[in-house]
């Protein structure tokens, strides 16, 4: 009789409004992961607040949102990196009940991402993120590194005009070296070709040109001063480049979305400096995308 009564009980709690909603039904969010940096502030100095604030609007629950900040000047698998990212991705979906995360990268973030995706068994907060994560929209993402990487830390001149840029021989700037990314693409990371999938949509936005005319308006979004810069070093890239990344490197993981010219106002390119910013119309793009 006692235990009837128990599961008598047990069946009213399981099947109460409250609980049932509860068990069954989470929530949406989105986090946005910076690139290279160690970031304090990243809605602020990274990303802009004009573009958060945009993007978000696409989520069911526009203020399920996290700005991540980390420091992403080290190894991917670091604590500080990986880590730090776990930690915050972690008590974000826990606190806000989420089961439909969409992890928004820009450059070297979606290395870190990637490392997270590929080594479910390496820290016990991954397998939490990776079965929440619902996708991934990563911009110019450095999937293949970039000769620049190379360049910095073997003591060119770009060593000083590109310090903005790529910070001074952080451990993140010697793990973007060309041959550096195709040992890891090869070992510890999974997504790009003869490789196993990512088991998450991972979509590419790539950016192929730089604008840096005088005279040109659109060369003025995110910050003439960036354009000119990457308008430089666009010079040891190949063709197709934002200025930091060629296109090959940017989508050499995941599939492409689109490469900045097919969906761009004006099919305006994007630079590295405006692919994490609301220039011709990228916030909406994404907005309208989630």
């Amino acid at each position: 009789m006692k235990n009837d009564y128990k599961q008598i009980l047990l069946g009213l709690l399981i099947f109460s409004p409250l609980v049932f909603s509860s068990l069954c039904y989470g929530a949406s969010g989105i986090v946005f992961i910076h690139g290279t940096g160690n970031q304090t502030d990243a809605e602020t100095d990274y990303w802009t607040h004009e573009f958060v604030d945009s993007v978000r609007q696409g989520m069911p629950q526009p203020d399920n949102y996290q700005v991540i900040n980390c420091n992403f000047d080290q190894y991917m698998w670091n604590e500080a990196a990986a880590g730090c990212l776990a930690n915050q991705l972690h008590t974000f979906i826990k606190n806000k009940n989420i089961d439909d995360l969409l992890m928004l990268t820009h450059s070297n973030g979606g290395n870190i991402v990637r490392w997270i995706l590929s080594n479910p068994t390496w820290d016990g907060r991954y397998i939490d993120i990776i079965n929440a994560t619902t996708r991934v929209i990563a911009l110019a993402p450095s999937s293949g590194g970039t000769p620049l990487a190379d360049a910095v830390n073997q003591g060119s001149v770009f060593e000083t005009s590109l310090g903005w840029l790529l910070g001074y021989g952080s451990d993140a700037v010697k793990q973007q070296q060309v041959s550096w990314m195709s040992y890891y693409n090869s070992t510890w990371l999974n997504g790009t070709q003869n490789r196993p999938t990512l088991g998450k949509p991972f979509e590419v936005v790539v950016g192929s040109d730089v604008d840096s005319a005088i005279w040109d308006g659109d060369s003025y979004c995110a910050g003439y001063q960036y354009q000119v810069a990457l308008e430089t070093t666009q010079n040891w890239l190949d063709d197709c480049s934002d200025g930091f990344l060629e296109c090959s490197s940017q989508s050499a993981a995941g599939t492409v979305w689109f490469t900045d010219k097919q969906k761009t106002a004006g099919g305006e390119p994007l630079s590295h400096q405006q692919s994490r910013r609301a220039c011709f119309n990228l916030d909406k793009l994404i907005r309208d995308h989630i």
